[in-house]
């Protein structure tokens, strides 16, 4: 793999990511959408998991949650996270920072619509962060949900919906030889970007 320059990086660096992204999608990378969301609790507890990756637009990137589980209640409190995606393949790292806001009910509407039906009951069928007595709970909840909706659309959860990170920094990260990588900053200037070249 070529070596990464300052100059590969000018512009937009959602460009940049969607170059990556779909390099990382063409070269057969598992599940290229897959994302760390780092969040942290009102006091400061950090907590990561992963998630995937539903959208990019001219603002920031989409993804999709339980508004009851742990990921939302830390949002309410601290609206910002960072994401990290790594594609193995490709030997490269992105990590993104930010605010996060909720998306409208229309977005999280059209998305809900467009997923598998089996999923739409998921949404309905677990109570995300919170105990549960067991396996069978859930499989007796998704039974009860089935009957609830038959074959009539599914509503979307009022509990369910979208978020937008929008991003305040982007990280580059592209490994080379002797542990010496390419790594690199960008930062919001005016209208446009700075770009930091950072110690790997």
């Amino acid at each position: 793999m070529a070596d990464l320059h300052k100059r590969d990086l000018h512009g937009d660096p959602f460009s940049v990511f969607r170059r990556w992204f779909e390099a990382a999608e063409q070269s057969g990378e598992p599940m290229a959408n897959a994302m760390t969301l780092a969040t942290a609790s009102a006091d400061g507890m950090p907590s990561a998991r992963m998630v995937l990756l539903k959208g990019i637009d001219d603002r920031g990137f989409l993804f999709y949650t339980n508004y009851e589980s742990r990921k939302a209640q830390d949002l309410l409190a601290n609206p910002r996270a960072a994401l990290v995606f790594w594609w193995q393949i490709q030997r490269r790292q992105v990590r993104i920072g930010g605010s996060v806001e909720k998306i409208s009910e229309a977005e999280s509407l059209a998305y809900f619509q467009s997923r598998p039906r089996t999923s739409q009951l998921g949404a309905w069928t677990s109570p995300q962060s919170k105990e549960i007595p067991g396996r069978n709970y859930l499989l007796k909840k998704f039974s009860e949900m089935e009957r609830r909706f038959g074959e009539d659309p599914i509503p979307c959860p009022q509990f369910w919906g979208g978020y937008r990170l929008i991003p305040d920094r982007f990280e580059f990260w592209q490994e080379n030889e002797s542990r010496l990588h390419d790594r690199f900053e960008l930062l919001p200037e005016d209208k446009t970007w700075r770009i930091r070249r950072l110690g790997p």
